[in-house]
């Protein structure tokens, strides 16, 4: 389980960190506490600029963001590994709870697929600013951990017909994040889309990430590009409505163009970190609006992008996209 392996590695870097203040600088109790939680952080800010240095070696091109932009992009993207490993994900039972499922036949609820090595506390953050709009929401674990994605579809569609019963609805709408979103696209291949009405991804690697190479298990090695198991998922078609929603800044999924799904919509996100995309009003922005379209008119193009950079305009179905994004 996610949330004790991640206790355990927490709790070893913290004594680790702690006896190395207190044996190489004599440091008192105190000092070493404090010493261990800068280290702690230190060692995920490390991180967050490797896997940076790591995206813009590889990296599509995209507008520029200037040092100030670029910046808070980085601490953002910080904070938010150090909310989902250090805070969050550890702690799932304290902070998630069971999820809030009430009859809803008239708004479709949401259900909210997790990504790559992380689990439903991902949603935390997420989950209250949508049940805020009037959203009824719901999660899932996908276990074990590095599986193959294909293993994921049989909970999920337990999943589905959990919260289809619960709520009394007909359909509902399915939101992915990163490899949440390929799981959502085999299930539709297995399963069809009779019980999905809408699918809105965030940051899905549809081509595959460079990053997968040095990833863990069988699900990390399906999302390499070129990867004989992606090729035919890519090569299947749109069961159902299909927003992407994406950042060509997206530090996890290199080059940024593995983010674009043929025949999907697209809504475009600049300045956004792959894991800050999970704590961005931008984004809840963007799957409100996509949700009202869908109600209005479930093949309605949505504004999806009224809070952009006025450097960009958002690509619809009927326009080509952005040959910096191709």
């Amino acid at each position: 389980m996610l949330a004790i392996a991640l206790r355990i590695l927490i709790s070893l870097e913290i004594v680790l960190y702690a006896a190395l203040a207190v044996h190489l600088l004599d440091a008192s109790p105190l000092g070493a506490a404090g010493f261990a939680l800068v280290a702690l952080l230190a060692v995920r800010l490390a991180l967050t600029l490797m896997i940076y240095l790591f995206a813009w070696k590889r990296h599509s091109p995209a507008p520029p963001l200037g040092p100030a932009r670029t910046l808070r992009m980085i601490v953002a993207e910080w904070g938010a590994f150090v909310a989902n490993f250090v805070v969050l994900s550890p702690f799932e039972n304290l902070w998630m709870g069971p999820d809030r499922l009430r009859p809803s036949a008239e708004r479709p609820p949401l259900l909210l697929v997790h990504g790559y090595g992380c689990s439903r506390a991902a949603w935390w953050w997420l989950r209250r600013r949508l049940e805020a709009h009037g959203r009824v929401v719901a999660t899932l674990n996908l276990e074990p951990i590095y599986a193959d994605i294909e293993r994921y579809v049989e909970p999920l569609a337990q999943r589905i017909d959990e919260v289809l019963a619960a709520t009394g609805a007909a359909r509902l709408i399915l939101v992915g994040h990163s490899m949440g979103g390929l799981v959502i696209r085999v299930y539709l291949r297995r399963y069809g889309a009779d019980k999905v009405l809408r699918v809105v991804t965030l940051g899905t690697p549809y081509g595959g990430s460079e990053l997968a190479r040095i990833g863990f298990g069988v699900n990390g090695h399906q999302m390499v590009p070129g990867n004989d198991w992606l090729v035919r998922l890519a090569e299947e078609p749109l069961h159902v409505e299909t927003t992407a929603i994406y950042s060509p800044h997206d530090n996890y999924v290199m080059p940024q163009a593995n983010l674009l799904l043929a025949g999907a919509k697209r809504c475009v996100l600049d300045g956004l970190g792959h894991l800050a995309m999970l704590y961005s009003p931008r984004v809840v922005d963007a799957l409100v609006a996509s949700l009202r379209g869908t109600e209005a008119d479930p093949f309605l193009i949505w504004p999806c992008l009224r809070k952009m950079s006025k450097r960009q305009s958002p690509p619809s179905s009927t326009t080509k996209p952005r040959r910096s994004m191709r």
